[in-house]
């Protein structure tokens, strides 16, 4: 199932996370807006697709200033919410080495 979400080349299948926020968190149009609106981004780890440099996160004038994250249980997937509405990234649980 991960497959239709990244695949072996690191390409990320943004409208089937689409699909994946409006079917499990149809509230937060805003996640499914900044999924929309997301640019560039590359795998910063084995688990981790990172959208937004992360250098000297939530510092003052950094560019990374978390806020929330939701997560889509079904697809061991956290999506990580910054306070300008952008999205920082996705992490995929089930890749992390434990």
């Amino acid at each position: 199932m991960l497959s239709k979400i990244i695949n072996n080349k690191q390409e990320l299948n943004i409208s089937a996370i689409i699909e994946l926020v409006k079917d499990t968190h149809p509230d937060r149009a805003d996640v499914i807006i900044g999924l929309q609106k997301f640019v560039g981004g590359h795998l910063s780890s084995k688990a981790y697709y990172q959208f937004v440099d992360s250098k000297n996160a939530n510092q003052v004038g950094a560019e990374w200033q978390h806020d929330d994250c939701i997560v889509i249980a079904k697809m061991d997937m956290v999506i990580d919410l910054l306070k300008d509405g952008r999205i920082g990234g996705i992490e995929f649980i089930s890749l992390l080495d434990y």
